[in-house]
């Protein structure tokens, strides 16, 4: 792999709570997601320090959230606690996360001209 580009934006995705106010995960969610785990990702998946991938069904719930931001959008008009971050569930109902994009000051790939 050979990335080119420099992304606009860096996403952290912390587990949060659970719900029905469990204390873990066992026997409960597949991942094993602990309250504060935490996902890094830019334009690729999202994986913890130990490499270890987010859920893939919460990160097809997030994905589009992250493609709204990177496309200009905020997330304050879908439920955010601010322009750059939301809580949300996972599908399965079992693991609540909240998702934070920092800026990190690149050109939009859309609007750089990369193509040009």
């Amino acid at each position: 792999m050979k990335k080119w580009y420099d992304e606009e934006y860096e996403w952290e995705i912390e587990v949060v709570g659970f719900n029905g106010g469990r204390k873990g995960t066992v026997r409960f969610c597949r991942n094993g997601e602990e309250i504060g785990d935490k996902y890094t990702c830019t334009y690729g998946c999202p994986v913890n320090a130990q490499g270890q991938g987010i859920c893939s069904k919460a990160m097809v719930q997030m994905f589009p959230i992250i493609e709204a931001v990177r496309s200009g959008g905020g997330l304050l008009n879908t439920g955010g606690d601010s322009r750059y971050s939301k809580a949300l569930m996972c599908p399965d109902g079992c693991v609540l996360f909240r998702m934070t994009a920092k800026p990190l000051g690149h050109e939009n790939f859309w609007r750089g001209k990369f193509f040009a």
